[in-house]
């Protein structure tokens, strides 16, 4: 069968946006008479054809969407959520509605999120999934109401879920793996910690880390694993413990952002510079660690891509009634003391025009509303 054409398409022909092509086709101001001529005389010639569901979302005022996520302790989750409101902004649809229920700590708040999502009656909803069996009646709800959900981070399996953007866990896992024995010559013990195993993205990461440690570095020791909860004082006092346990502990991989605890707990123990360490993500309390050499490298999981990725298919799924991928995977970046300089760069230049664009904020971080127009 000859493949549906999409907005997408036209725009990569013409070397236009797509959202320069939806105004152009549903006679929207601010394209000129020649781009719309050629946007559609190019939708001619491909044989373009609205489906029902564009249709159906251009002549409704508001598209709204649901982004439930944690407040967080670093800024891994302000970079998500500052990737989908950007993303609202470039996006075809003119008035764009993000819901954000923000909710202070795993465990505490997801799943009624979830239910005031379902209770508002938005269009679609983009959630971080820490307990999927939790939500998963909720989610399967939602499915059976055609409200689609994206998850972001990790995943939720089973869920009825629509799509899942996150980063290659499993690269990531096994990446720290391989540094951590290149640099302690493939001996010594080591530990994970995480915020929990239950949680679909850290458990990947631990299993890719103990099997590429058991497959290239089969002398180095995986001691007990970690789980902090997302609770600093937790991450701090476990690490503590770990290291009166164990002296001679030699390098650890903090899976999650909760690095600093972890940091400031080998500083306590005096072991801060017999510890090689490998974390998770960049963010501004890491920098002077991974400069002063302290963090060996992070790996940083992108997370503004995740959530401009994660608003992207979500929409073209309302807007296409299609999904582009059902499984977003990205890949991780490296950063140590020889790099570092280039992606802080990099976040200065895409988190300035953060907020260019927001035509109205409303409410507190439990229950904020964007406007996009």
């Amino acid at each position: 069968m000859k493949r549906k054409v999409k907005l997408l398409d036209i725009a990569h022909e013409l070397g236009v946006s797509t959202g320069t092509v939806h105004r152009a086709l549903h006679n929207h101001p601010g394209v000129s008479p020649m781009t719309k001529s050629r946007v559609q005389q190019m939708a001619k010639t491909l044989g373009y054809r609205p489906n029902l569901a564009a249709r159906y979302l251009s002549s409704r005022h508001n598209l709204r969407i649901s982004v439930n996520t944690l407040q967080g302790t670093t800024s891994f989750w302000d970079e998500v959520r500052a990737g989908i409101s950007e993303e609202a902004r470039a996006l075809v649809m003119e008035n764009i509605e993000i819901e954000y229920r923000t909710y202070p700590r795993l465990g505490e708040g997801e799943e009624e999120a979830f239910e005031a999502a379902l209770k508002s009656g938005v269009d679609g909803i983009i959630t971080f999934p820490s307990r999927p069996q939790g939500l998963l009646s909720r989610m399967r709800r939602a499915s059976r109401n055609s409200i689609p959900v994206v998850c972001v981070a990790t995943d939720a399996p089973n869920t009825g879920r629509l799509a899942v953007v996150s980063i290659d866990t499993l690269a990531s896992g096994a990446l720290a793996a391989d540094l951590m024995g290149s640099f302690l010559g493939g001996k010594g013990k080591v530990a994970v910690t995480l915020s929990s195993l239950v949680i679909t993205e850290h458990a990947e990461k631990h299993k890719a880390f103990a099997r590429t440690l058991h497959d290239l570095y089969p002398q180095m020791q995986l001691q007990e694993t970690i789980e902090d909860h997302d609770i600093e004082t937790e991450a701090y006092e476990k690490s503590t413990e770990l290291f009166k346990k164990h002296p001679d502990l030699a390098g650890i991989y903090v899976t999650t952002e909760a690095s600093i605890p972890v940091l400031n707990a080998a500083r306590g123990a005096q072991m801060l510079d017999k510890i090689t360490f490998i974390t998770t993500d960049l963010f501004p309390a890491l920098v002077p660690e991974i400069r002063s050499r302290a963090v060996a490298a992070t790996i940083y999981q992108r997370p503004r891509t995740q959530g401009r990725m994660a608003l992207r298919v979500l929409h073209e799924f309302l807007a296409e009634g299609e999904c582009p991928s059902f499984q977003v995977t990205l890949a991780p970046h490296l950063v140590m003391r020889g790099n570092l300089d280039f992606f802080l760069q990099r976040q200065l230049l895409e988190s300035g025009p953060q907020r260019a664009g927001a035509v109205r904020l409303r409410g507190a971080s439990s229950d904020m509303v964007e406007y996009f127009g």
